[in-house]
C-alpha cells in the first residue's frame, strides 16, 4: 500500500504546481501572482502584463457609475436600476471570452471575471456603499437544463464570496422561456421580457439595496425588468454589475 500513499502525495504536489503556475490565455507567458489596482487577483488565466493591458472603463472618472456618462445614460432609456458598474466595453478579449464562457463551457472564466470585477470594485467608491443582497439574472429552467449552467450565477457566486456579501441564487426565477434577445430592438426586448420574472418568496423588509449581476448589458432591458420587480417588493436601490457593456448600434 506504500505505493498508493506515494502516488497520492505526488498527485497533491502536481495539483499544487498546476494551481500556482499556468500559461497566459492571451500571450502564453507563465502566470504567477497578479494584481489589479494594488488588489491581489484570485485567478490563474492571464499574466500581469495582460492584466494591465485589458481595456477597462476608468471608474475614477465616473464615480464607479457608468450612468454618470451622458452617452451611456442616453443609450439606456426606460431603465429602472439606479447605478451601473461595468468592467469593460464589449470588445476583445472580453467578447471572445464571454462567447467561450456562455457557449463552450469555459467555467474557469467565471473566476477571472469575478476577480477583475472585485478588484475594480474594491478600488472604487462602490466599496464604501452598503449592500443587503447580491442576486444574479436567472435563466429559465429549460434553458438551464439545455446549457447546464447559468453564467451570471457563476460570476455572482464568486464575486459575492470574494467580497463577503450575502448571495441568494434562488430568489429570482424566470417564468417564461422566451426567444433569444439577440438582434432585437429595445422596444422588442421590453415586450419580450414583460412579466418574465418573479420572486420565489417575499424579500425581507431589511433588504433595501440590491446588487444585481449579469454577464453583458446591451439595452438594460433584462436588468430593468428585474429592478422594477424588486422595487415593487420594497427594494429602494438596485445597482447593476456586469462584466461588459455592449451598446447597440443605432
Amino acid at each position: 500500500m506504500a505505493w498508493k500513499a506515494k502516488a497520492h502525495y505526488l498527485k497533491r504536489l502536481l495539483d499544487r504546481a498546476l494551481n500556482n503556475i499556468g500559461c497566459c490565455d492571451l500571450c502564453a507567458a507563465d502566470v504567477h501572482s497578479s494584481y489589479l489596482l494594488a488588489q491581489p487577483l484570485q485567478q490563474s488565466l492571464i499574466c500581469q502584463f495582460c492584466v494591465d493591458d485589458l481595456p477597462y472603463f476608468k471608474q475614477e472618472l465616473l464615480c464607479a457609475n457608468l450612468l454618470n456618462w451622458p452617452a451611456v445614460y442616453k443609450a439606456l432609456p426606460n431603465i429602472h436600476f439606479d447605478k451601473l458598474f461595468a468592467l469593460a466595453p464589449y470588445s476583445y478579449p472580453f467578447d471572445t471570452w464571454l462567447a467561450q464562457f456562455k457557449y463552450s463551457g469555459r467555467f474557469e472564466l467565471a473566476n477571472l471575471f469575478s476577480a477583475l470585477l472585485s478588484a475594480q470594485w474594491q478600488s472604487s467608491l462602490m466599496a464604501q456603499s452598503h449592500f443587503d443582497l447580491v442576486l444574479s439574472v436567472p435563466l429559465h429552467s429549460k434553458k438551464w437544463q439545455l446549457r447546464g449552467y447559468n453564467q451570471a450565477h457563476l460570476i455572482a457566486q464568486n464575486f459575492a464570496k470574494q467580497l463577503s456579501l450575502p448571495y441568494d441564487a434562488d430568489l429570482l426565477i424566470r417564468i417564461k422561456n422566451n426567444d433569444s434577445q439577440m438582434g432585437k430592438t429595445g422596444a422588442q426586448r421590453r415586450k419580450n421580457l414583460r412579466n418574465n420574472f418573479a420572486l420565489k418568496q417575499d424579500i425581507s423588509s431589511k433588504v433595501k439595496h440590491v446588487l444585481l449581476i449579469d454577464d453583458v448589458v446591451t439595452t438594460g432591458t433584462t436588468a430593468s425588468e428585474i429592478s422594477k420587480l424588486l422595487k415593487q417588493a420594497g427594494v429602494q436601490t438596485v445597482t447593476l454589475v456586469t462584466v461588459c457593456l455592449s451598446l447597440p448600434n443605432k
